[in-house]
């Protein structure tokens, strides 16, 4: 598959790939599934995604992997495999945007879209050392892309390159000629921090110590209570608020279609649904509403000239075949997951730098910024990570 450019533009010259959650003209779309393919019809537009970058000059080189129904953040799958992870080839791309991840790490595209919720694409981007960016909630359209949580979900990108990654999103974005406050503060997330591996946290603390800050500008640190003003840690965000409001939309935009068509399931992916099948709705109720309330509060804190940093992942990527028993899944998920549902429940853009290494491993270096400051937190970016990009 080669879609070339509707025409010249901004992205002349670049080539991209597509997590098969999003519709490609002539195509089928598989959701990660092979049911869910041969049952649903070929599309007949592109996604408006896809478009817009044709028509600022990139080429399409075809589509990628996902995890089945993107519902996983480790970056298997069993109908086709697990998608290389260049940097550390004895370990797993994550997921779901496990293809687009490998596409770039391996260098077949200079840049990919993918979807985002729990960390699907700052997942991978951690995991396989290539740059990626989450934008704020619906700043990008989902025309063309399969629902998955739409109180959550989002399309996003990964690149080789801050300054590609930069020159994409502002296409997908739409960006106008905006004026963008100064940088004034930059607050380590504590919460994070502390939920990461002992050697990613020394890794991310000596990063961010190190960084070349004007004099006007202090790095402070900041716990998730600070932020919402409630007695709450980050991991509570995602167990008591943000979780189960992406369970209960998946129920809806896939559990009724898995439970009307019965169709053939991993192994991983049924041994998740099950907790899916035995959720309580109406008791998630008051979660939702929390979610509301955490996202107007943390939009109040993040006023234009801060960002929020913390590490992308608590770990390094886990070795293939290592998350084999139930009790190792949970912790690579209630970690992981809980450093994600920040920009989750926020709905806030962010971006995950390669810049940190761990044992040989690469593992992103996240930052944040406030609800629709999304152009702002890409200019921050170049600034802070200059130095990364000089070497």
């Amino acid at each position: 598959m080669l879609l070339k450019p509707h025409q010249d533009g901004v992205l002349d010259g670049l080539t991209f790939s597509v997590k098969d959650n999003i519709d490609i003209a002539g195509h089928r779309t598989s959701f990660g599934s092979l049911a869910w393919r041969s049952s649903h019809p070929i599309a007949r537009k592109n996604a408006l995604c896809v478009d817009q970058l044709l028509a600022a000059g990139a080429t399409c080189v075809g589509k990628v992997v996902a995890d089945e129904f993107t519902y996983s953040l480790e970056g298997e799958s069993p109908f086709w495999g697990t998608p290389l992870n260049a940097r550390a080839p004895d370990r797993l791309p994550g997921g779901s945007s496990s293809g687009s991840a490998s596409s770039v790490s391996c260098g077949l595209a200079d840049f990919s879209l993918g979807t985002d919720s729990g960390g699907s694409v700052r997942v991978p981007a951690s995991f396989t050392g290539v740059w990626g960016m989450r934008p704020s909630l619906h700043r990008i359209s989902e025309a063309g892309v399969l629902p998955f949580m739409p109180s959550v979900s989002t399309v996003a990108a990964l690149a080789t390159d801050l300054r590609i990654l930069d020159r994409a999103m502002r296409v997908l974005l739409r960006s106008g000629d905006e004026t963008m406050r100064p940088l004034r503060r930059v607050l380590m997330l504590e919460d994070a921090l502390e939920l990461a591996d002992a050697d990613v946290q020394e890794a991310a603390a000596l990063f961010v110590d190190g960084l070349s800050m004007p004099p006007s500008v202090s790095i402070e640190r900041v716990r998730f209570s600070d932020i919402v003003g409630l007695d709450m840690e980050l991991r509570a965000c995602n167990e008591d608020a943000l979780r189960d409001l992406q369970t209960a939309e998946f129920e809806n935009t896939v559990g009724e279609w898995v439970e009307s068509h019965e169709p053939e399931l991993g192994p991983a992916f049924r041994m998740a649904y099950g907790n899916v099948q035995s959720f309580d709705r109406i008791a998630a109720l008051a979660s939702i509403e929390r979610c509301e309330t955490l996202f107007r509060r943390i939009k109040s804190f993040l006023r234009p000239g801060t960002v929020v940093c913390f590490p992308t992942t608590p770990t390094i990527a886990p070795l293939k075949g290592s998350l084999n028993t139930l009790q190792v899944v949970r912790e690579f998920y209630d970690r992981t997951m809980a450093i994600a549902a920040f920009s989750g429940v926020g709905r806030l853009p962010e971006i995950s730098a390669p810049v940190l290494s761990v044992g040989g491993c690469p593992v992103g270096l996240s930052i944040v910024a406030g609800h629709y400051q999304d152009e702002a937190l890409l200019d921050v970016a170049v600034d802070l990570f200059a130095a990364a990009l000089q070497a």
